[in-house]
């Protein structure tokens, strides 16, 4: 090499490359790129070249040369600090890491405005396939795409006015039972703790749980079903007030983890006889023997990513909607008989799950 290495200032380009290899930019390009039309003297030089200016390929703008779509596939999710996410997203990324793609995620915060700017920012990326955890109640702004021929699979919650395959949970099955088996032990006054309606997730859950007091006897008590819970915070606030109340609950159902993780603390501290079972598991429910109907996250991401891949390979097809199973999990708390605890002795009780059988 005869040329000097050139002064940079920022991210070193092909034509610095090419420059210091005393070579064209399309022939550097060739040489990068493992072309065979390439002498193998050229190709060391340009090699010698990168590796001296420490250069890296821009991968993203060689894949849109070549292609429509890039080698990454999009996740959109809800929140990053929801551990229900970052299992979903290790499933999604199991099944795709051994097929040379990409796994880039973003959040929503559950917003429904925000998810359309991020999933806008994605399909700017040309993702090859997309996959979303939904916030927004009209997805019609994905049919474009969807025709233009872009896998894209709903997780979690389905698709609205949109056609696309997703990965839902049962519902149903598992509150029905939870309910049911409180019912047994004598309880009547069931309260249960919601997000927002609007999700499909909620929606489906206070669905189950208002059919199985019905089966079981019980008039629903809507004064007893509080919603719009969207974080550990404000459902240890909600659990206090119900406690409070002249006629408390004796059994509590919260309808995901993070609202689980706030009404158990304020039951291990004002009363912890109240029967509790939650939805989807959460860290040291097993410790504390928390009763949960508890599911797979990493399931539900390596079933979205095995439908992604097979979309990328054969193409479109007929939508599909699979249902994944829950599981209650009796592990103490939702075994509690009915009682009426006295607010004087609030407080003073064992923990759930961890005072034997009753």
């Amino acid at each position: 090499m005869t040329a000097e290495i050139p002064p940079r200032q920022g991210r070193t380009t092909l034509q610095d490359v090419a420059r210091l290899a005393g070579v064209s930019a399309k022939t550097a390009a060739r040489a990068i790129n493992g072309e065979s039309n390439v002498r193998s003297d050229t190709r060391e030089r340009v090699f010698t070249a990168a590796a001296t200016l420490k250069f890296r390929p821009n991968r993203l703008a060689r894949e849109l040369r070549q292609s429509a779509r890039t080698g990454a596939v999009g996740l959109v999710i809800g929140n990053l600090d929801n551990p229900f996410y970052s299992q979903l997203a290790a499933g999604v990324d199991h099944a795709l890491r051994e097929h040379d793609l990409e796994l880039i995620i973003a959040s929503t915060d559950d917003e429904p405005e925000r998810e359309k700017v991020v999933v806008q920012a994605m399909l700017e990326r040309r993702v090859t396939a997309l996959m979303l955890v939904p916030s927004a109640t009209d997805h019609s702004y994905l049919e474009g795409e969807r025709q233009l021929g872009l896998p894209i699979i709903f997780l979690d919650r389905p698709p609205v006015t949109v056609v696309a395959d997703s990965v839902l949970w049962d519902n149903h099955t598992d509150v029905r039972k939870a309910v049911h088996e409180l019912a047994t032990r004598g309880h009547r006054r069931i309260s249960a703790l919601a997000d927002s309606p609007e999700l499909f997730t909620a929606t489906e859950r206070l669905t189950a749980f208002r059919e199985a007091l019905t089966e079981a006897g019980i008039a629903p008590d809507e004064t007893l079903i509080l919603t719009s819970i969207h974080d550990a915070t404000s459902a240890a606030s909600a659990t206090a007030d119900l406690l409070a109340r002249d006629d408390p609950p004796t059994a509590i159902i919260a309808l995901n983890n993070r609202i689980s993780i706030g009404a158990v603390s304020t039951l291990l501290r004002d009363d912890p006889t109240c029967a509790f079972v939650g939805f989807d598991d959460f860290d040291l429910g097993e410790t504390l023997g928390i009763s949960v109907v508890t599911n797979d996250p990493r399931e539900m991401g390596n079933y979205a990513g095995q439908i992604a891949l097979r979309r990328i390979r054969e193409g479109t097809g007929t939508p599909e909607r699979i249902s994944l199973p829950t599981r209650l999990v009796q592990r103490g708390s939702g075994e509690r008989p009915a009682s009426s605890p006295h607010p004087s002795t609030r407080g003073s009780r064992p923990a759930p799950g961890l005072s034997g059988s009753d």
